[in-house]
């Protein structure tokens, strides 16, 4: 298991990697390129760059969160082939510079949804939270006026402005897109982008859907065990990967996450896991915790021992924090209570590993 921090580039992140490198165990940053718009080719110049970046921090980088599907393929547009071969190309570039894993997602307009960017919770820290009855109550266009009035001014993954600009053209775009046509869209793309992650060494890992469940009438192919099976056999490669994300197939409390990970990490097809917790409520309604399993409704024991147990050795990185101790920035991804999940991963990690061994 190799431990990661996400970092958001040195002119959209207010932590800096020197930062990131003094937490205990964390050796690895997930990078990304935030200035390439979504569907052009990666240029080999702006990777050497941010692969330069990490290294000065005496950092590794070798896993890209992310590389984002541009929606002509989601929809599955004529366009679709040249936005696949500028994907192909961006993959080979990646791979000169090291970079082994690809984590992306397959989420039509919205990569992920929260209605509170900033819920107080019982000790006075500010988390994410997702109310169900809000979220089908309020149009598209208000959730995304809503959401970046709440980001604090930054720009969050999967909710740049000018690919939110026009939802309404994007919603009728997507009008007849069912699960089966995004299905068959994501298949389509895995056909054409495996057999280069083949010949480079690249391992793709799509990321599941945030919630788990279909929002303003879009579909969702990513929930649960059996569509991440659905996946894996589109095309049987292990370069055809998933990222387990435990807060994202666990806000739905019907996913057995510790059962998910034992049998697909057991298939090899696991190169890398987000490792977070959640606190279930009524109604199909959540919102984010601290990362100990005393906070939320997963077991991180529990989850982390399936990961060591079923032969883990991907990236792990904690996920979404809470903003705690007066911190400001983009929701979700402050230091502080991401540098205490890292910590508590890696302690988990080191209590299961040593009480498999004999004892000195």
């Amino acid at each position: 298991m190799r431990m990661s921090f996400r970092w958001f580039g040195a002119q959209d992140d207010p932590i800096p990697l020197s930062y990131i490198r003094q937490i205990p165990g964390v050796h690895d940053v997930v990078g990304a390129l935030f200035d390439v718009p979504v569907g052009e080719v990666w240029s080999t110049d702006k990777i050497a760059a941010l692969k330069k970046q990490a290294s000065d921090a005496d950092l590794n980088l070798e896993v890209i969160e992310s590389v984002n599907i541009h929606d002509d393929i989601k929809i599955g547009l004529p366009s679709r082939d040249r936005y696949i071969e500028n994907y192909r190309q961006s993959i080979r570039n990646l791979a000169e510079f090291g970079i082994t894993v690809i984590c992306y997602n397959f989420m039509p307009v919205f990569d992920w949804l929260r209605t509170d960017l900033n819920s107080k919770l019982p000790d006075g820290s500010f988390a994410m939270a997702y109310n169900d009855q809000i979220a089908t109550s309020t149009t598209p266009e208000q959730m995304v006026e809503k959401t970046a009035s709440a980001s604090d001014g930054f720009t969050l993954p999967g909710w740049e402005p000018e690919r939110l600009a026009d939802l309404k053209k994007l919603f009728e775009q997507y009008k007849d897109v069912d699960e089966d046509a995004l299905r068959a869209n994501l298949k389509y793309f895995l056909e054409g982008v495996i057999p280069v992650c083949e010949e480079v060494g690249i391992k793709m890992a799509i990321h599941p859907d945030d919630p788990p469940k279909p929002i303003f009438g879009l579909p969702r192919v990513v929930k649960n065990r059996s569509d991440l099976q659905a996946i894996v056999d589109m095309v049987d490669s292990p370069n055809n990967g998933l990222t387990i994300c435990t807060g994202s197939l666990g806000e739905n409390p019907e996913n057995d996450v510790v059962e998910i990970i034992k049998h697909f990490v057991a298939a090899d097809r696991v190169p890398f896991a987000h490792v977070r917790n959640i606190k279930w409520g009524q109604n199909g309604n959540f919102r984010e915790s601290a990362h100990l399993s005393s906070e939320g409704s997963l077991d991180l024991y529990e989850i982390v021992r399936a990961l060591h147990d079923s032969g883990f050795e991907g990236f792990i990185r904690p996920d979404h924090g809470r903003m705690v101790w007066g911190e400001t920035g983009r929701p979700g991804y402050g230091l502080y209570d991401r540098a205490m999940g890292a910590t508590y991963i890696n302690g988990l990690w080191e209590a299961v590993d040593k009480s498999g061994s004999p004892a000195a």
